[in-house]
């Protein structure tokens, strides 16, 4: 019996908006992050925890690879040609001749925020899907117990291909809230190694509440919550998430 013809890829648009960072000294492997990308005025940015393009842990600055390797180069994989299913490793330089770190940090915060923008140079034979730091038409009201999650690749892990892993758990602290002296919240999730940078999205379908009220049989709704950036300690399953409000903070210092 003859095979007809490839039907196509169905996957989660949301799912196609991370992308996975592979961090490397010269040609050594040392560890994996989570990214994902805006629009911005000075182009597309790729979005990751700061320790991810550093290599050291955010709070003692000690190196996070068991040799002690910081990275000087990654790769970014990025979806290949129109259709999904294939993906190209793009080598991005975080670093300038001298040294110097060429992401980007809050204008405020500086290097205490674990949240930077690195200018992303995109193959014209590659293609990304932003999110939209715009805010949504439907703003869904999230407040503890509600359900979120984090769609990275733990400890470099994908769905298949490059597709990044829903891992989902649920908001531990009142969004409303800082969590600390900095704009972000808690998730309890059972995150892993190599999700950092990843997105926080909260999904909804049918009825759910919003900032307007209760939404009844509506259709299917995605909101970017933040950025995770890992857990308060190994031993916990709580988790900060950077705020939106950090994001745009960011992009607009650019602008």
């Amino acid at each position: 019996m003859s095979g007809g013809p490839a039907l196509p890829i169905i996957v989660d648009s949301a799912t196609t908006k991370s992308v996975l960072i592979q961090t490397y000294f010269n040609e050594t492997h040392l560890g994996w992050g989570t990214g994902f990308v805006i629009d911005s005025r000075r182009g597309p940015l790729l979005i990751s925890a700061r320790h991810v393009f550093t290599g050291r842990h955010q709070d003692s600055s000690l190196p996070l690879h068991s040799a002690c390797g910081i990275p000087n180069r990654i790769l970014v994989w990025l979806i290949h040609g129109p259709q999904l299913g294939s993906w190209q490793a793009c080598e991005q330089p975080i670093l300038t001749a001298s040294e110097q770190p060429l992401w980007i940090e809050h204008p405020t915060f500086g290097a205490l925020a674990d949240v930077a923008a690195l200018p992303l140079h995109v193959p014209d034979s590659v293609r990304v899907k932003p999110y939209d730091l715009g805010v949504p038409q439907v703003q869904l009201r999230i407040g503890p117990a509600d359900v979120v999650s984090v769609v990275g690749f733990p400890f470099g892990l994908s769905a298949g291909g490059r597709f990044a892993i829903w891992v989902t758990g649920f908001v531990a602290s009142d969004i409303g809230l800082n969590y600390g002296e900095y704009p972000r919240f808690l998730i309890d999730c059972r995150s892993r190694p190599g999700q950092s940078g990843s997105p926080v999205v909260a999904r909804r379908e049918g009825t759910y509440n919003t900032t307007q009220g209760v939404m009844v049989g509506a259709g299917q709704v995605t909101e970017l919550l933040g950025v995770y950036s890992g857990r308060v300690n190994e031993e916990s399953d709580l988790g900060f998430v950077w705020k939106l409000s950090v994001l745009r903070e960011l992009v607009d210092a650019l602008e």
